[in-house]
Parts: C-alpha cells; sequence; structure tokens
C-alpha cells in the first residue's frame, strides 16, 4: 500500500518536470500541441483496441468459453485508456504500449503473476460452470 501513496506522487511529480522541461526545450505552445496531439491519436486507438477487445470477450462467452486472454487484452486496454488521457508525457507511452498488441504482450507477463499472486492469496476466486 505504501508504494501505491509514493507512486500517486512520484510519478506526477516526474511528468511535471518532464512537462516543464519540455517546454523550456522546445516551446510551451510545441508542449501543449504534442500532449493534445497525443491524446487525440491515444483516443482513437482506445476506441478501436477497447471496441476489438469487447468483441473477443463477447465471442468468447458465447463460445461457452473462459474470456482468459481477451480479458487479459481488455484490463490492458482499459489501463492504457486510463493512461492516454492523463496528460503527460511518460503515461501516454505507457499506455500506447499498452493499446497495441505486440507491445501489450510485454506486459502480459506481469499481469498473469499479478493475478496468480492474488489466487494464491485467496483474494481473486475462479469459478468453473458445468
Amino acid at each position: 500500500m505504501k508504494w501505491i501513496i509514493s507512486l500517486f506522487i512520484v510519478i506526477p511529480v516526474i511528468e511535471l518536470y518532464i512537462l516543464l522541461l519540455s517546454g523550456k526545450t522546445i516551446g510551451v505552445s510545441n508542449t501543449f500541441l504534442l500532449i493534445l496531439a497525443s491524446g487525440i491519436i491515444g483516443a482513437y486507438f482506445v476506441k478501436r483496441q477497447g471496441m476489438k477487445a469487447f468483441r473477443e470477450v463477447s465471442e468468447s462467452i458465447k463460445n461457452h468459453q473462459a474470456p482468459g486472454e481477451a480479458a487479459i487484452n481488455g484490463i490492458c486496454v482499459f489501463i492504457g485508456s486510463v493512461l492516454v488521457i492523463f496528460p503527460g508525457f511518460i503515461s501516454d507511452i505507457i499506455g500506447l504500449l499498452l493499446l497495441f498488441g505486440p507491445s501489450r504482450n510485454l506486459f502480459k507477463p506481469l499481469i498473469y503473476k499479478w493475478i496468480r499472486k492474488k489466487m494464491k492469496k485467496g483474494q481473486v476466486i475462479v469459478m468453473k460452470t458445468l
């Protein structure tokens, strides 16, 4: 829990520092346009990838299969979309990496590890239907 609190303090400070440095280096208006462009591009990919993830989950459920991989993709798209909405270069980069399929595969082992850890502690329950 302590790391979450420090994350909410450290990440915004780093984002703000990079934004200020960028404003000083390339100009305030260019920095603003870059942040705006990344938000628009991110929103486009959020819609496209979000709909794709939703279709994959729906198709899995329709075929009476557990939507494991599709659900993980959906989680990545959701987290990526939230990060893209935040102003800042670091959050935009991580968000866009989570939105694209090939780069999303870098994060999946971490998510699977986190889920397994929660399952071992009994914090996640997997139900099997007949």
